[in-house]
């Protein structure tokens, strides 16, 4: 079985603590990704809902942090509730900004319907990248 692995970076130009912010604080998050009731904190679980719906959509288990550096956390969404994946988060600061490289593995615990799955999160994924440079 082949992996599943979707990796995306974006460009801000802001500094890796600027950046580190709207991947952490509740209110930063929901400007471009969906809503957190509380900033998401090392070794918690957290969840994310609809702006809209106030629907539960995310949830998980921040595994690691290390601020304004890496954030690592388990991820499962409403439509696949019992597969659960990975997110990895590596801020690089570079000249004029930050480069901030998104691993989203752990898809192919879905068995048949992985690459659907993945290329749910993968279209996902861009939709949300997009909302995050717009902020």
């Amino acid at each position: 079985m082949t992996k599943s692995e979707i990796i995306k970076t974006i460009f801000l130009p802001v500094p890796a603590q600027v950046a580190w912010g709207y991947l952490t604080q509740a209110d930063k998050l929901a400007k471009w990704f969906h809503v957190p009731k509380q900033d998401l904190a090392n070794g918690q679980p957290y969840e994310l809902f609809g702006a809209d719906s106030g629907d539960r959509l995310c949830w998980g288990k921040v595994i690691n942090m290390e601020p304004y550096n890496s954030l690592t956390y388990s991820f499962a969404v409403k439509p696949f509730p019992n597969i659960e994946s990975e997110v990895h988060w590596v801020l690089d600061e570079i000249e004029g900004g930050t480069r901030i490289t998104m691993r989203h593995v752990g898809m192919e615990s879905a068995g048949a319907e992985s690459f659907g799955l993945t290329m749910a999160f993968d279209k996902g994924w861009d939709e949300h990248f997009a909302k995050m440079r717009d902020i």
